[in-house]
């Protein structure tokens, strides 16, 4: 019988086996490989946003078909976080992942040959839905990492899907401006197969033995039990929501004012401002270990303060690009920060349930992303960056607000990564 206050959920093996430490070694060569393996991923949900024209004039596709290529992409990704990301909990995850990588280097292919409208918008509901593969690995990296060093490793991990999404316009943009916008498809497909191989060969099998007799409608429904009792991962999924939101309303409309006066910046010259984010997500990493130490209550407030103070650098960038620099690197920390911190902590709610956990939160990265996106770009076209930027800034500051009328709130010490965390 359960004590009170205790959290039952569909899990695929005991909490008890689920924190022992793994026997497989997770090397630090390990640990870059599921970086790279999971920026890769993610960037094919970003490749596409500077090659919308050329797509659309090379197909005949109207301004609002083009538009559907995002639209799709994001859709195909949300779905598969639900539907998809779960299933780490009771498939062989190496399987599982070389398996998604496969089809993903299939959909790839399909873009980058389709001849039609209709096969690239199909072709891109599916590279949406397989590149969900990141938040599979993001999981199993967690599974395998110990404990006292498990903040570490999602913080490495988190890094590498950060820089994929920084840097996918700028490389997509690049390459596309040299070879065509198919080779850019052709080029991602490559590398995923590649990582296939390199990843069948390293990773370990699943060591847990899956629950008999368990019916998928069943262990969906898991995921949202896990959110109906468990308060810190509520809290945790609002927080992803608000700094995402923020994140996207910087990034889907910065190169509105940088392509007009008094810069006229080129699009290969506005993706370079990924370069200057990367220096925010790699800083970042020391969130991880910040959270190892017990010190991810304090680390989430400091990373929401910076959050609200990067949009004063921000709100100058029509009179200074270091301004913008500055900003971007203040924003990208900051959020960097709280995401590590956000998904080391619930893993730990219940290790056996990892891949539920985060999926279902990586559901409110996508709600606070579209809604960042829609509102910064309306907003842009009718008031300007000023108004953005105060956008952005009330984002932020709803986090930070967030934290400071919770931060004293008793965790369950069930909740715990570590008896030194604070959860909140």
């Amino acid at each position: 019988m359960p004590m009170p206050g205790s959290c039952e959920v569909v899990t695929s093996g005991s909490a008890a086996r689920s924190e022992e430490k793994p026997a497989f070694v997770l090397s630090r060569g390990v640990v870059l490989l599921f970086a790279v393996a999971c920026g890769a991923a993610v960037a094919n949900v970003y490749f596409s946003q500077p090659l919308l024209v050329t797509m659309g004039h090379d197909l005949a596709m109207s301004p609002a078909l083009v538009g559907s290529v995002v639209t799709l992409t994001h859709v195909g990704y949300g779905v598969g976080l639900f539907f998809l990301v779960p299933l780490g909990d009771v498939a062989d995850r190496r399987r599982l992942v070389v398996g998604q990588l496969l089809l993903l280097v299939a959909a790839l292919v399909v873009v980058a040959a389709a001849r039609t409208a209709a096969i690239l918008l199909a072709g891109m509901a599916a590279v949406g839905l397989l590149s969900v593969v990141t938040q599979t690995l993001v999981a199993f990296a967690a599974s395998l990492a110990p404990p006292a060093e498990r903040g570490r490793v999602v913080g490495l991990v988190t890094g590498g899907v950060v820089i994929g999404i920084l840097l996918a316009r700028t490389a997509s943009g690049l390459l596309a401006d040299l070879t065509g916008w198919r080779s850019v498809y052709l080029a991602s497909a490559s590398l995923t197969a590649l990582l296939a191989l390199v990843l069948h060969r390293v990773l370990p099998r699943h060591s847990d033995t899956p629950p008999a007799a368990l019916r998928y409608g069943q262990f969906l429904r898991s995921t949202i039990t896990l959110f109906a009792r468990e308060r810190l991962l509520r809290l945790r999924a609002l927080f992803g929501l608000l700094i995402f939101a923020a994140f996207s309303t910087l990034w889907s409309s910065v190169a509105l004012p940088l392509s007009e006066a008094p810069y006229f910046l080129s699009h290969s010259a506005i993706g370079a401002l990924g370069l200057i984010g990367v220096a925010g997500a790699l800083a970042a990493t020391v969130a991880g270990r910040l959270n190892d130490r017990g010190l991810s209550r304090r680390t989430t407030g400091i990373a929401l303060a910076l959050l609200v103070a990067s949009w004063l650098p921000l709100s100058f960038t029509r009179g200074s690009l270091w301004a913008l620099a500055v900003g971007v690197v203040l924003l990208d920390l900051a959020v960097q920060a709280v995401h590590v911190t956000n998904q080391t902590l619930i893993h730990a709610l219940h290790p056996d349930a990892g891949s539920r956990l985060i999926g279902g939160y990586m559901v409110f990265y996508s709600v606070g992303s579209a809604t960042g996106a829609v509102a910064a770009t309306s907003l842009y076209s009718v008031a300007g960056w000023d108004a953005v930027c105060a956008l952005g800034a009330a984002f932020s500051c709803v986090g930070l607000v967030l934290w400071a009328c919770t931060r004293h709130s008793a965790p369950d010490a069930a909740a715990r990564p570590s008896s030194r965390t604070q959860p909140w």
